[in-house]
């Protein structure tokens, strides 16, 4: 969720100003995208039971256009996007058709006012979960089941590669003729163009595992 999709607390009601948007009043007991996103970051069933597993916050795609709240690196990169009481559906359009350039899978994680637009917007591979209030916080139920991404496009995939990082597999796999002194659009795009789908993947996420421990750190207190 992007901050234009935020709402501001004040003492008794939250109120959504968006551009073109409808005015929209919430109580103070909504759920907020804080309080899903802290049970989201901790649950198991992001794991998959794979030990080398990193969860990364507001991973930029297509060159930053759009950030997904969570992403789960490990097999595969599976995006999570959280749409609280306090949100609108606005951008979500928008989003549909940049998270499916780039990631394997994709979950909405919502709140149930929400649930029966998101079905209707959401491609049917995409996953939904269900923020549902309890004694204890957010609990979250899957109401769909994320699928294979039918339509992962090579060079937005490329993208989430640093330049250096892009290079170097490059010239791992005899590429980089001519490339050294290109800029790093060019160089995605000879790794699209150079590399199966396949290989490519296993390739960025193992990249966005191996980065170092202050890219995207999970900074929200738990």
């Amino acid at each position: 969720m992007a901050l234009t999709d935020h709402v501001h607390e004040g003492d008794t009601s939250y109120v959504s100003l968006a551009a073109g948007c409808n005015i929209e009043t919430y109580s103070s007991s909504a759920m907020r995208d804080i309080d899903i996103r802290r049970k989201l970051r901790v649950d198991k069933r992001l794991h998959c039971g794979e030990a080398d597993t990193r969860i990364v916050e507001e991973l930029g795609l297509c060159q930053g256009i759009a950030r997904v709240d969570i992403a789960v690196v490990n097999g595969s990169i599976h995006g999570y996007e959280i749409k609280s009481e306090r949100d609108t559906l606005d951008r979500l359009p928008a989003q549909i058709d940049i998270y499916s350039r780039a990631l394997d899978l994709v979950t909405v994680v919502t709140a149930r006012t929400h649930v029966e637009k998101v079905r209707k917007m959401v491609p049917q591979w995409w996953g939904i979960w269900t923020a549902v209030q309890g004694k204890e916080g957010p609990r979250l139920r899957s109401s769909r089941k994320a699928l294979p991404n039918p339509d992962v496009i090579p060079f937005a995939l490329a993208q989430l590669l640093w330049r250096e990082e892009a290079l170097e597999v490059l010239e791992k796999h005899g590429l980089a003729n001519g490339m050294r002194s290109k800029p790093r659009q060019e160089l995605w795009h000879r790794l699209a163009s150079g590399l199966p789908l396949e290989d490519l993947g296993n390739i960025v996420r193992d990249r966005l595992r191996r980065r170092g421990a202050n890219w995207r750190p999970l900074a929200l207190p738990a």
